[in-house]
């Protein structure tokens, strides 16, 4: 029986979607952070059960052939990215195996169905420097100065930064600066467990395409102090910045964004360019993170779909409207149903923006509306949050049954559930599975599953 605190020597064989390293011993699974499959390790037992434990590593013995330098001083400390130093070939191959093994267990397909399906993983070009938006918490160190970076992983200790790997290289410059000046102004930064306090966050948007730069703060009050002052000295100091933002967020909560934002200085926006269209992104606009790799999957899904412009389109979840909008121009119609009122408010602009007259955007619960707005839909997009479809939608799919689906999903095992859902009896077949990889240096996996009535 293995105790806490118990030495082992282990063999790391695989890394789980949490991002630690898997080995095994004594037939009992054991979960290490910050190791490479290959690696074998002295390890001391943290956390031990049944049927698995937790383990740190005490010493590697003998490093994996895929284990790298990390491009970050704090990676081992740092929970933004869990695999910086497995080399980028093993990530995409992990993550390959992850949707593999998902569609297997939960979806229940066949395995050769499904080494017929799923095409090789969509690489990026650059795994490191990708980030267009980047959200750090502050705090208050121990010494009396400012702390911004990301948790350490399983807690709400900040690991302080003044630049990192993962964002776009042209925010670091700005980082170190802003904290400078945040510190020198004596704000009073949260604290979360208090619930006291001023600043709690502070937000970087870049566009990838443009340049454009917004700056958000995100303040328990509204009443910042010489705000204005700072605001106009970062525009004129930064010519890429457009826009500083401040966002209200009174709420003792984990959520980053409060319901309003104020513009207090330059604009509330940036433009980026995004499959051959214009888009307007605010400071708390859900986009996707890695520009360059949203597009590639867009383009997947275009190809695939070949559309005539006849088609009717609905896009569910439909966010802005960065998949509806550009693909609304090769369709008859397009309707995109999204929960969150400024986004479905940031779409009809992006569409005036673009030209585009024939998207019908209305705001509300997917699984709420989709049955009440009369839709006889050709196609439908589902780019659900992580828990993927809401059992109302996959009963309306199933009635209405459109003569396609993309499924596009971040969470490999509810898009196996909602797709096994989707299959049942026959009523749609799977022509094609595709990963593709928006977050390197993590455990994230996106894919895009295209089903088909047979």
């Amino acid at each position: 029986m293995l105790q806490q605190g118990q030495k082992i020597t282990l063999t790391i064989n695989d890394l789980a979607d949490s991002g630690d390293g898997v080995g095994r011993y004594e037939n009992i699974a054991i979960f290490v952070p910050n190791t490479v499959p290959g690696d074998r390790i002295a390890a001391k037992l943290e956390f031990v059960k049944k049927n698995f434990a937790h383990a740190s590593i005490e010493k590697i013995l003998t490093p994996s052939s895929d284990r790298v330098r990390p491009n970050c001083i704090v990676a081992d400390k740092c929970g933004g990215c869990q695999w910086q130093a497995v080399s980028y070939p093993a990530q995409l191959r992990t993550k390959q195996n992850i949707v593999l093994q998902a569609l297997q267990r939960i979806g229940g397909f066949d395995s050769d169905l499904l080494e017929e399906l799923i095409s090789p993983i969509v690489g990026a070009k650059d795994s490191l420097h990708y980030r267009n938006k980047v959200t750090y918490p502050l705090a208050t160190g121990k010494d009396g100065n400012l702390k911004a970076g990301y948790y350490q992983k399983g807690s709400h200790k900040i690991v302080n930064l003044n630049q990192c790997p993962a964002q776009d290289e042209r925010l670091d410059p700005m980082l170190a600066e802003l904290k400078m000046d945040i510190h020198n102004q004596c704000w009073e930064i949260y604290d979360e467990n208090a619930h006291t306090g001023l600043l709690r966050h502070l937000g970087l948007r870049i566009g990838r395409h443009t340049g454009e730069i917004l700056i958000t703060i995100v303040a328990r009050d509204w009443d910042v102090p010489n705000l204005g002052v700072f605001a106009q000295t970062w525009i004129e100091r930064y010519d890429k910045v457009v826009g500083v933002i401040l966002n209200c967020n009174p709420d003792k909560t984990n959520a980053i964004f409060g319901r309003e934002s104020r513009c207090i200085a330059g604009k509330d926006y940036l433009l980026e360019k995004f499959a051959g269209l214009t888009f307007r992104l605010r400071g708390d606009t859900f986009f996707q993170v890695y520009t360059e790799q949203a597009e590639k999957m867009f383009n997947i899904i275009e190809s695939e779909l070949e559309l005539d412009g006849t088609e009717v389109l609905l896009d569910a979840y439909a966010g802005i409207g960065t998949i509806a909008l550009p693909l609304a121009e090769q369709v008859k119609q397009a309707i995109a149903i999204e929960i969150q009122p400024q986004a479905t408010a940031q779409g009809k602009l992006n569409a005036e923006l673009n030209g585009i007259d024939n998207v019908v955007f209305h705001t509300g619960k997917v699984e709420e509306l989709i049955s009440t707005l009369n839709l006889q839909p050709d196609i439908v997009i589902l780019d659900p949050p992580r828990k993927g479809c809401e059992p109302e939608v996959i009963t309306f799919l199933r009635e209405n049954a459109p003569e396609r689906i993309v499924y596009v999903s971040c969470n490999p095992a509810t898009q196996s559930r909602d797709l096994k859902l989707l299959c049942e009896g026959d009523l749609y077949q799977l022509t094609r599975i595709q990963p593709i990889d928006f977050f390197p240096q993590t455990s994230h996996v996106e894919a895009i599953a295209f089903l088909t009535k047979p």
